[in-house]
C-alpha cells in the first residue's frame, strides 16, 4: 500500500512471512504441491475451516529450541494431513498447498509460512475483552503471534547454518520501546529469557524493544514503575510512525505515541492486569 511523503514514496503494509507460490497442478488446476514441516516439532494447531481465519486452513507446529518455544505456521491449506498432538520430523507431509482464506483464488495458490514467537498464554481473555467476533483458534490466533523475517532468517543461516533466532533478532534494528507494568503474567520474558538483558527481582517495570515490524527484541527491567504501557523510545525519523508501523504507532518527533491499538496490543504482554 504505497503512500507518497515529503520524503517519498512509503510503503505502509507489512506482510508477516513469505509466500511460496504453487508449482504442480492437476488437470482442473487445483494445487499438488505437498506442505512438508520446516523443522521437528509438535503439531499444536490445526483448523480445518477455512472461514475461521485469514489464514484460512492453516497448521501450527511448536519446536522447542534451547527451552524457548517458536512456531512455524502453514496456511491457505487444502488440506492438513497431520493431527494436534503428532510429533513431526523436518522434511515430513503435513499439508496440500491450497488457496483457502480471503481474496485467494485457485490461480493465486500459494503456501503461507511464518516463523513466531508467542506473546501470551492468556490470550484467548484479551481476545475476549477486546473483541466481539469469536476467536476460533485458541492461543494459536495470528494476532498472539509475532513472526520474524523468515526469509532473511533463511539467507542468513545459508551463510551462517549455526545462526539461531536469538542471534538473528539480536541483529534486528530497534524502532521502538514500550515500558510496561511488572506482572506475574509477562509471559515474554518466561518463554524468552534471553531476551532480557538486566533481570531483576526488584522490577518495577520492563521496558520492551521492538522491530518496525512489532517483533519483540529485548526486555530491560526498570526501576520505575508505570500504571499502564508507556512510549520511551522511537527512532527518529520526518515519516509519520504510522506509515512505518503495524498501526501501533502514530506521530512523528516528539509527538509519536501508541495508537488505540497499539495501547490494546501492549496491554496483552502482561494480560491479565
Amino acid at each position: 500500500n504505497p503512500v507518497s511523503t515529503a520524503q517519498g514514496l512509503i510503503y505502509t503494509k507489512f506482510h508477516e512471512g513469505i509466500d511460496i507460490r504453487c508449482l504442480h497442478r492437476d488437470a482442473r488446476s487445483e494445487p499438488l504441491d505437498e506442505v512438508r514441516a520446516i523443522a521437528d516439532g509438535k503439531v499444536v494447531h490445526a483448523n480445518q475451516v477455512a472461514g475461521y481465519s485469514n489464514y484460512g486452513r492453516y497448521i501450527v507446529i511448536e519446536h522447542i529450541w534451547d527451552g524457548s518455544p517458536y512456531y512455524s505456521l502453514y496456511g491457505h491449506l487444502s488440506e492438513i494431513a497431520a493431527g494436534v498432538g503428532q510429533r513431526v520430523s523436518r522434511g515430513e507431509r503435513i499439508a496440500r498447498m491450497g488457496y483457502t482464506g480471503e481474496g485467494l483464488n485457485q490461480a493465486r495458490a500459494h503456501l503461507h509460512l511464518e516463523l513466531n514467537l508467542m506473546f501470551n498464554r492468556n490470550f484467548e481473555s484479551w481476545h475476549d475483552h477486546n473483541f466481539r467476533d469469536p476467536n476460533h483458534n485458541g492461543i494459536y490466533n495470528g494476532i498472539n503471534l509475532a513472526g520474524l523475517d523468515i526469509a532473511r532468517f533463511f539467507l542468513e543461516r545459508e551463510k551462517r547454518p549455526d545462526l539461531s533466532v536469538p542471534q538473528f533478532l539480536a541483529e534486528e534494528e530497534i524502532f521502538y520501546k514500550v515500558t510496561v507494568p511488572d506482572s506475574p503474567h509477562f509471559d515474554l520474558r518466561k518463554f524468552y529469557p534471553w531476551m532480557v538483558k538486566n533481570a531483576s527481582a526488584n522490577a518495577q517495570s520492563w521496558e520492551v524493544s521492538f522491530a518496525r515490524s512489532g517483533v519483540p527484541l529485548q526486555i530491560e527491567a526498570r526501576s520505575e514503575p508505570v500504571s499502564q504501557p508507556t512510549l520511551t523510545y522511537v527512532k527518529k525519523s520526518a515519516i509519520d510512525c504510522a506509515y512505518l508501523t503495524r498501526d501501533e504507532l502514530a506521530g512523528r518527533g516528539d509527538h509519536a505515541h501508541l495508537t488505540e491499538n497499539g495501547m490494546r496490543s501492549m496491554r496483552l504482554l502482561t494480560w491479565p492486569e
